[in-house]
């Protein structure tokens, strides 16, 4: 099996998350995901509603930035680019060009993602994995799936997607979440300025403390 530059298979498939040591957001009981944004108007989409869309498997690793890896997942959900081009496209005016896309979690997580990265023929909106819905820990109701890219950009508990004609501003820290903004995984585009075999150390010495927090905060709701 190869792998990319830098990353280790583990067993299973850890949580993660930038609010790991508490347990995931509680869900609505009708979920909507938010479209906003550079569009003519505002709508929900009820994540029910995703069911007429037409389905798609995808098996794929899925690459932590902090060097492991997760072999073999099954996801099962629509494909961005189909949910954009019947959701999304009749909501932009007819000269509108549209170069960046938000993905909001319930958690408040937010990732920015190039729109011609988004509509990457492996990229997911995603209800299920390995054969069962997704559960709490690994982003329910419905997430992002994005496995050419690092894990940070596959938001969980997707609640909003907004449109964006140019980069919305990002934080810029010099830390492990200064996030490459294409996070590709086997350009190993880890960090925003540092080359990725440089920062490899620095990540990999965050999997354990990164495992014990998850841990203690994992409690998986329905």
């Amino acid at each position: 099996m190869t792998l990319p530059p830098g990353q280790r298979a583990v067993d299973g498939f850890p949580r993660f998350g930038t609010h790991i040591h508490h347990p995931p957001p509680p869900l609505p009981s009708d979920p909507v995901i938010e479209i906003g944004g550079a569009v003519t108007r505002t709508v929900r989409l009820f994540v029910a509603d995703l069911a007429k869309l037409p389905r798609r498997e995808l098996r794929a690793d899925f690459h932590c930035v902090a060097g492991w890896t997760a072999t073999g997942l099954l996801w099962e959900g629509v494909t961005f680019e189909s949910l954009y081009r019947a959701q999304v496209q009749p909501l932009l005016e007819p000269d509108a060009s549209i170069s960046h896309v938000v993905f909001e979690g319930l958690d408040a997580y937010r990732s920015i993602v190039l729109l011609e990265d988004a509509l990457g023929a492996d990229v997911l909106i995603a209800d299920r994995l390995n054969d069962q819905p997704l559960d709490g820990d690994h982003g329910a109701p419905v997430r992002l799936v994005s496995p050419s890219q690092y894990g940070f950009i596959s938001t969980k508990h997707l609640c909003r997607i907004e449109l964006h004609a140019t980069e919305p501003p990002t934080p810029d820290r010099f830390s492990p979440i200064a996030a490459h903004r294409r996070a590709r995984v086997w350009q190993e585009e880890r960090h925003r300025r540092l080359p990725g075999r440089v920062v490899r150390p620095v990540y990999r010495t965050l999997i354990g403390p990164i495992r014990a927090l998850s841990a203690r905060g994992s409690h998986t709701r329905p």
